[in-house]
């Protein structure tokens, strides 16, 4: 499985030119991450967003906005371990609930309240993640032993290492970097797909 993560203030061209490029290499998913957007932009964007990815038949994940994703009437969520405790009520909404988790403890966590997969990290080092540890392919096993759910790995991976990261037990990897600046955009699924 491999899932895109959008970080607009990568891209060096027109931002909704890149989800095109890259839905249209049809990965499992892109999570419209932008965490810097007033609710009502997320939701506009989001609206630009959920046309491309239902033209290439990508699900579009929403990243924490739960109002943005019921007013839109879309079924995939990612949640942080206090939105996913915050907003149990409205879950039933959702086919895929994704939890960011960073802890064995909070994996049996999410999958008590109703996570349907589980997206953990970081693994490798990464920019994004500047003077922080990363918590490596143990904690990824440990993980992905201790629950059922199916877990994604997140931070630093890449087509470089990601046969460590599905032999560690992960069902797919999570990409930020890479899918935001990379040269052949439409290409990029294909060849990770080759690591699996």
């Amino acid at each position: 499985m491999i899932i895109y993560v959008t970080n607009r203030k990568l891209c060096r061209e027109s931002f909704l030119r890149r989800i095109e490029q890259l839905a249209s290499g049809r990965p499992d998913g892109i999570i419209l991450r932008e965490k810097d957007l007033s609710c009502a932009e997320y939701e506009k964007l989001a609206a630009n967003i959920k046309e491309v990815c239902e033209k290439y038949g990508v699900d579009l994940i929403i990243n924490q906005n739960v109002a943005a994703a019921l007013n839109l009437q879309i079924k995939h969520i990612q949640l942080s371990m206090e939105n996913l405790r915050k907003h149990q009520t409205d879950l039933q909404h959702f086919r895929t609930i994704g939890a960011s988790v960073h802890s064995v403890e909070e994996a049996i966590e999410a999958q008590n309240l109703g996570a349907t997969r589980l997206i953990a990290g970081h693994i490798f080092q990464t920019s994004s993640k500047n003077g922080l540890p990363p918590r490596g392919l143990s904690f990824l096993k440990q993980v992905c032993r201790a629950t059922s759910l199916p877990v994604l790995a997140i931070g630093g991976v890449s087509e470089k290492n990601a046969k460590e990261v599905l032999a560690a037990g992960a069902i797919g990897i999570c990409l930020m970097s890479e899918p935001m600046t990379c040269p052949n955009p439409e290409q990029l699924t294909k060849h990770l797909k080759q690591c699996f």
